[in-house]
């Protein structure tokens, strides 16, 4: 339930091994692009089929059925996941060129006023699309106000920090629940209530900063090698180390609380969960940035549609609201009829995603969000 908006704006990027001023935006590494379009295809994807659910469809059985569970499958929250990091890779690359004080301040008010246009964003869109990752976008990014100018050692720390304060609390909560304490002034404040709105975003939110702002973090220092011959081979094999090691460590569970601290699931935000997901997530980005750049005209594609992801993200959703809700013409059903909706759509999306930006350029959204934020 995410989307990366396009942050790589004007800056002199040749540092990073991007585009330098003056270069046109097609001539951008095309990696980030590509991996925010097939994460954006994965969240439409569960989305549709966990919205659908929610509107009556069934799980379904099976194998097919059990990996495309959108709250406790094997693909739960990777897409996700791999969104966020994605989006840290941008925050690096626009504030590549803040070498100076001014440059450094104007980066920062940019990334500011972006966090709360986006916030803004997803407390409208929360609306008719409850759990949109939007407004913890906004968070993450009017925190990168502040983190941008952190050395990569300490984005690192603030990361493994984020992920075990999320494992602790989760612990917290389960022993407390365990023993039969009530925690709701923590789980269930109320909305309206600046309490209510802080641990929304901080832990209680479908992607909360504790620990989603590791990926966050992950990526940002991904993002200041882009240009490094050796990060393709370091994400994919630290990568697959990650999720297997995180594998390998929920095996060994063999009590209900063992179950829940070494749990690979969403819901538990486990610091193990946090390995895996963090794992998949860099396993991917290096892969495809391999095959971006190895056959850039057969990713040309989602190249385009990666650089219209707000547009393609809100767009999801008016379409389903209007054929599931409004129109009733797709109706709740398994996971066969969700993953042909997401398919169709996608083949629409990328289609006009194509045409869209080779005759106008950045999508209707993202010009809004330029207009807006800068």
């Amino acid at each position: 339930m995410a989307f990366v908006v396009d942050p790589d704006g004007p800056a002199d990027r040749s540092a990073a091994g991007v585009v330098p001023v003056g270069v046109a935006p097609d001539a951008r590494r095309p990696a980030p692009d590509v991996v925010r379009a097939v994460a954006l295809i994965g969240v439409v994807v569960m989305n549709y089929h966990g919205y659908l659910i929610i509107r009556g469809g069934q799980p379904g059985d099976g194998a097919i059925a059990e990996l495309f569970d959108p709250w406790t499958g094997p693909l739960s929250t990777r897409f996700a996941a791999t969104f966020v990091l994605v989006a840290g890779v941008g925050v690096a690359l626009l504030t590549s060129a803040a070498t100076t004080p001014e440059r450094v301040v104007s980066a920062r008010w940019r990334l500011a006023r972006r966090g709360i246009v986006l916030y803004l964003l997803g407390q409208l869109l929360d609306r008719i699309w409850p759990g949109t990752i939007i407004l913890y976008y906004g968070a993450m990014f009017a925190l990168a106000a502040v983190l941008f100018r952190l050395r990569s050692r300490w984005l690192v720390g603030i990361g493994a920090l984020a992920a075990g304060a999320g494992w602790w609390l989760s612990v917290w909560l389960f022993e407390r629940r365990e023993d039969g304490v009530s925690t709701a002034w923590l789980t269930s404040p109320s909305s309206s209530s600046v309490r209510g709105i802080a641990f929304e975003v901080a832990v209680n939110g479908t992607h909360p900063l504790l620990p989603w702002l590791t990926f966050f973090c992950a990526g940002i220092v991904i993002g200041r090698c882009l240009g490094a011959p050796w990060l393709r081979d370091v994400l994919v094999v630290g990568g697959v180390v990650l999720f297997l090691t995180a594998t390998g460590a929920s095996s060994f569970a063999s009590t209900p609380f063992q179950h829940h601290v070494l749990s690979t699931d969403p819901s538990s935000r486990s610091i193990v969960y946090v390995a895996s997901a963090l794992g998949t997530a860099m396993a991917a980005f290096g892969a495809l940035s391999w095959a971006a750049e190895r056959w850039t005209r057969a990713f040309d594609p989602l190249r385009r549609a990666g650089q219209l992801s707000l547009t393609i993200y809100i767009a999801h959703i008016l379409v389903f609201n209007l054929l599931v809700d409004w129109l009733e013409v797709v109706t709740p059903g398994g996971v066969v009829r969700s993953l042909a909706f997401a398919g169709a759509f996608w083949l629409v999306a990328i289609a006009g995603a194509v045409l869209w930006h080779r005759h106008l350029g950045r999508g209707p959204a993202e010009r809004a969000y330029r207009a807006l934020a800068g």
